[in-house]
């Protein structure tokens, strides 16, 4: 048999309150929203704005890089659909120096296989930027 329980008088009250509320709510006219341009975004101090993000992944740091740094070249991972003249112009936005020469290698993926468990190494693009001589690329911040 089941038992039905009176609502208290508050419960009740704040009920109709709500719906009171949510009446008056409906009946107001909505307010006209005037749509407000946005603001033109502020280029930072000391910062390239571009494509360059496009274009270049991260330096390349490895013992054979660090070798060819001394002879003004240096290594970038780039993404695959990225050319010579795209990798030259975002290396002389962020870095500021003039680039003499672009030479590009394609890594292929190489199969790698661990006890059962078979798999692909990721291939990559990377790119050898030879700079002007003097000028000089800050890879790793000392």
């Amino acid at each position: 048999m089941p038992l039905f329980f009176k609502k208290k008088k508050t419960e009740e009250k704040a009920e109709e309150k709500v719906k009171e509320k949510a009446k008056e709510k409906a009946k107001e006219k909505p307010k006209e929203v005037k749509e407000k341009p946005f603001p033109e975004p502020k280029a930072r101090r000391g910062v390239k704005t571009g494509e360059a993000w496009r274009v270049l992944k991260t330096p390349h740091v490895t013992e054979k890089a660090a070798a060819l740094s001394e002879k003004n070249q240096y290594v970038f991972k780039v993404w695959p659909r990225a050319n010579k003249t795209e990798i030259r112009k975002a290396i002389e936005d962020i870095y500021g120096v003039d680039v003499l020469s672009v030479r590009i290698i394609k890594v292929p993926r190489k199969q790698r296989r661990l006890g059962k468990v078979q798999g692909w190494r990721k291939g990559y693009k990377k790119a050898i930027v030879k700079i002007k001589e003097g000028q000089k690329i800050e890879i790793m911040p000392k």
